[in-house]
């Protein structure tokens, strides 16, 4: 039942952007995504890895870090298919999984530094 109190142009706009909303199955893989990204270590790591393919050793070594802290921020990234491995003899290395993951990772290191400066 329409509500009398919107109006006719209102009322469509409001269809409109309830059918352009996510299904709830991506609104939540999609909060999965953005929670991944709240862990300030996983989003180190990651700006090592914009750089390019980097091994735990070299990565462990650039944060500062011990190799098994960043081994397991890895499992996690590699989990959610943000990061992937490549066996390269003994050891593994890593890089963003696709050029989607380079391009949200630039896009937001972009906004923080447009918002720094506003």
């Amino acid at each position: 039942m329409p509500n009398r109190d919107i109006p006719d142009e209102a009322s469509a706009l409001i269809e409109q952007t309830r059918e352009a909303l996510p299904a709830p199955e991506a609104v939540e893989r999609m909060a999965e995504f953005f929670k991944l990204l709240g862990e300030p270590t996983r989003v180190r790591i990651l700006a090592a890895l914009a750089e390019g393919e980097l091994c735990v050793s070299d990565l462990a070594a650039a944060l500062g870090m011990e190799r098994t802290a960043v081994s397991h921020q890895l499992r996690i990234l590699r989990a959610a298919r943000l990061v992937r491995a490549r066996r390269d003899g003994k050891m593994i290395c890593y890089s963003f999984d696709d050029d989607h993951v380079d391009g949200i990772f630039r896009l937001a290191r972009e906004h923080i530094g447009h918002t720094e400066h506003a």
